[in-house]
């Protein structure tokens, strides 16, 4: 079994940190190999190449933009009306402000930042409108757009994610709300390099089981985030969910991909473990191991796993 790798969401994590080369900076030096990152268009790309290259950082992850926030927008892919702007979208995420490079040849930042995947965001019901009466039109418009978004992401050797969005708690409105939603919308589109990108928050606050989804949906799983539910904090931090457990599981179910650390840090800086946990062998997996290794207020024995947390203060 492969041990789990960890990416940090810039987007959540560092809060106290202003841009995204301050919070790259921070994540190579919490002894992580990847981030991700919602939206990173307000930044220069080479600034931020420039920054990861530094950090020795890739970049696994972003959203494609939004829309018009002011009007509620959170995504397009599946809001009749708006497939030209979802399209305009999918370019700007793949190819960014393009650079020119040292032979003259135009150098797009999604290489030049090492980017693999893109969540291609749905987006929300219209405002005024019935889930129920809206429903079929949003996912004709969302197969139309996933095709041609996964025919542009092919080009670049790309994939993109189709993540569903709790709708009991963080956004009532969105259209892709569960697992089964978005794996159906996969199964009609089939096309290889679109994949399901697995939030275990969302997927807690909407239908639970997570054993058994997990189980079932993994082999279409191209990402995971992690937060605890139900105050969206770190793994370690009081909730309902039992990572210890789920962090096993993963393993044992073979999942090789990176896990976002998608949550509100309950303090500032980098609050979570820097031993993550220790597997039935006795191998130990951490993200840095200049790091100090304390004393565990969180643990589980049973095979040996154990998840060990240290604030920094």
């Amino acid at each position: 079994m492969a041990a789990l790798r960890f990416s940090a969401n810039l987007s959540w994590l560092f809060p106290e940190l202003l841009g995204l080369p301050a919070r790259l900076r921070a994540a190579g030096s919490s002894g992580f190999e990847a981030v991700e990152v919602a939206w990173p268009y307000a930044e220069p790309p080479e600034v931020l190449a420039r920054a990861a290259r530094e950090a020795g950082l890739r970049l696994v992850l972003i959203n494609t933009p939004p829309g018009d926030q002011e009007k509620g927008e959170m995504g397009l892919g599946a809001v009749p009306g708006r497939q030209a702007a979802f399209r305009q979208g999918l370019e700007q995420a793949v190819s960014g402000h393009c650079l020119m490079g040292r032979r003259g040849s135009l150098v797009c930042s999604a290489a030049f930042l090492r980017l693999d995947m893109i969540h291609l965001m749905a987006g929300r019901v219209p405002q005024g409108a019935d889930r129920r009466a809206v429903k079929a039109e949003m996912e004709i418009v969302f197969l139309e757009n996933l095709r041609h978004a996964a025919g542009v992401l092919a080009q670049e050797d790309l994939v993109g994610l189709l993540e569903p969005i709790n709708t009991r708690i963080t956004d009532p409105q969105y259209f892709l709300d569960t697992p089964q939603q978005a794996a159906a919308i996969l199964q009609k589109v089939g096309r290889p390099n679109l994949q399901l990108q697995m939030d275990i928050f969302h997927w807690q606050i909407m239908d639970g089981n997570l054993t058994g989804n997990i189980r079932e949906f993994l082999p279409i799983v191209g990402h995971v985030q992690v937060a605890q539910v139900p105050g969206r904090g770190e793994p370690s931090s009081p909730g309902e969910l039992n990572f210890p457990y789920l962090f096993q599981l993963l393993e044992d179910e073979g999942y090789k991909g990176f896990v976002g650390c998608e949550y509100q840090p309950q303090g500032e800086g980098w609050p979570w473990g820097r031993e993550l946990w220790r597997d039935w062998t006795g191998a130990v997996f951490s993200l840095s191991a200049e790091m100090p290794r304390p004393p565990s207020p969180y643990r589980r024995h049973s095979r040996g796993l154990e998840l060990a947390t240290f604030i920094l203060g």
